[in-house]
C-alpha cells in the first residue's frame, strides 16, 4: 500500500524519532544467542520514505515493551533495500519494513534477514505468508499499484479517463502518463510486472514500445512522479505538474481528501481499475541487528490490532490481519480492486532483473 502509502509521507508530517521514556531489558543477545551486554533502549526501524505511524501507537509499543522506536527512512523501497544489501551483517537498524513481493527474492537471496516467527501469524491469510517455511519476513500490509487520474483535467476536456492498460496506449492519452523507473522505484517495478502479467513474457515489450510512442514520461521515484509531475495531487498543483495520469496506488484518492482544506465530498483523483498490480509489504529482523529482542517485539507489534488499525490512514494501505478495522474515510474514497494482476514470487525472482534491463533498453534509450 507503502505506502504509501503511497502518498501519505509526502502530504503528512514526517514521523521523526520518538523520545518516550523507556526501560530496556537486562541483557541482549545476538542472532546466535551470545550475550552482548546491556540491552539498547531503542529499536531502530529502517524503512522507505513512506513509513508513518501515529505517535500514540508508537507510545503504546513503548509502554508495552520498554523500547523506544527510532525510524530511519532510506528513500524509495528499491533504494532502501539496496542499502541494506550493501550493509549486510552490519545493518543500519534492527528491523526493515517495506520490502514487497516485487523485491522480496533479492533481499532473501542476499541474506539480509534473520528468521523470526512472529506472534499473531494465525491472523494473517496463508497466501500472504510468502516465506512461511523460514519466517525471514512477516507480511504487514497489502495494496494495489494502479494508474491514478486527475478528474478535473478529463472533465474539463470532456474526455473519459483511461481504465485499462490498453487505453493508456491510445492517441487520446498521448503525453499524459508519468511512470516511475522500475530499477529505482517499487511502484514503477509493480507497474512493469503488471504489464508483464497482462501481456505475457514477451508481449509486454511491444506494449511498452506503444507507451513510449505515446509519450510516456519516466522519473526516478514515486515522490517525483506524484508530487511534481502529476497535475491531480496537492504537491503536483504547487509544482504545476502537467501530467494527469500517474502510477500510484488504489488507496491514493483518500489522501487527497484527508489533506485538502476543506475536505471535498468526492476525491479529486480517480483510479484506472484495469491497470493494477497487487503488492504486499513485509518486515524482517535484520541480520546483525544490535537489538534483536527489541526487533522481534517490534515485528510482533506491527501485526498487532493496534498498529494494523492505525495503518490505513497513516500509510494508506490495507491491513493484512483478519481482525483489523478500516476507517470510513478509507473505505469511502478508496477503491477496491477485484481483479488485480498478480505474479508468483518465483516468476518475479526469475525474470525481474532481466525485465528491468530490457525495459531500460526499450524506454530510456
Amino acid at each position: 500500500m507503502n505506502t504509501k502509502k503511497a502518498a501519505a509521507a509526502a502530504l503528512a508530517a514526517a514521523l521523526g524519532v520518538t523520545t518516550l521514556a523507556a526501560c530496556g531489558t537486562d541483557d541482549v543477545r545476538d542472532a546466535a544467542g551470545k550475550s552482548g551486554g546491556p540491552a539498547p533502549k531503542t529499536v531502530t526501524l529502517v524503512s522507505h520514505d513512506s513509513f508513518n505511524a501515529s505517535k500514540e501507537v508508537l507510545a503504546e509499543f513503548t509502554r508495552q515493551t520498554g523500547f523506544t522506536v527510532k525510524v530511519l527512512k532510506s528513500g524509495d523501497a528499491g533504494e532502501a533495500v539496496n542499502k541494506e544489501i550493501l550493509t549486510k551483517g552490519a545493518p543500519q537498524g534492527d528491523v526493515f519494513f517495506g520490502i514487497d513481493n516485487t523485491l522480496l527474492s533479492r533481499a532473501l537471496d542476499n541474506g539480509i534477514f534473520t528468521p523470526y516467527e512472529a506472534k499473531g501469524l494465525d491472523r494473517i491469510p496463508a497466501a500472504l505468508q510468502l516465506d512461511k517455511e523460514q519466517y525471514r519476513v512477516t507480511p504487514i500490509d497489502s495494496g494495489d499499484i494502479c494508474v491514478n487520474y486527475d478528474k478535473q483535467y478529463f472533465a474539463d476536456r470532456k474526455i473519459a479517463p483511461p481504465q485499462t492498460f490498453d487505453d493508456l496506449a491510445k492517441p487520446a492519452y498521448k503525453d499524459l502518463l508519468v511512470v516511475e523507473n522500475p530499477e529505482r522505484s517499487s511502484p514503477g517495478l509493480g507497474f512493469l510486472l503488471g504489464t508483464a502479467a497482462k501481456y505475457g513474457d514477451t508481449g509486454w515489450q511491444d506494449y511498452w514500445k506503444k507507451l513510449k510512442a505515446n509519450g510516456v514520461k519516466t522519473v526516478d521515484s514515486w515522490e517525483l512522479a506524484y508530487n511534481q509531475e502529476f497535475s491531480g495531487s496537492a504537491g503536483g498543483k504547487k509544482a504545476k505538474g502537467d501530467r494527469p495520469l500517474v502510477v500510484s496506488y488504489a488507496s491514493s484518492p483518500p489522501v487527497e481528501v484527508l489533506y485538502s482544506e476543506p475536505q471535498p465530498k468526492v476525491a479529486p483523483t480517480g483510479v484506472s481499475t484495469g491497470t493494477c498490480f497487487r503488492q504486499t509489504e513485509f518486515a524482517g529482523l535484520l541480520n546483525g541487528a544490535k537489538n534483536p529482542e527489541g526487533g522481534k517485539a517490534l515485528i510482533d507489534f506491527l501485526i498487532s490490532k493496534k498498529f494494523q488499525d492505525d495503518m490505513p490512514l497513516q500509510m494508506f494501505v490495507n491491513p493484512v490481519t483478519n481482525d483489523a478495522t478500516l476507517p470510513q474515510l478509507f473505505t469511502q474514497h478508496g477503491v477496491v480492486i477485484d481483479k488485480p494482476e498478480t505474479m508468483a514470487p518465483e516468476k518475479i525472482a526469475k525474470n525481474r532483473d532481466q525485465w528491468i534491463q530490457q525495459w531500460s533498453s526499450l524506454v530510456l534509450k
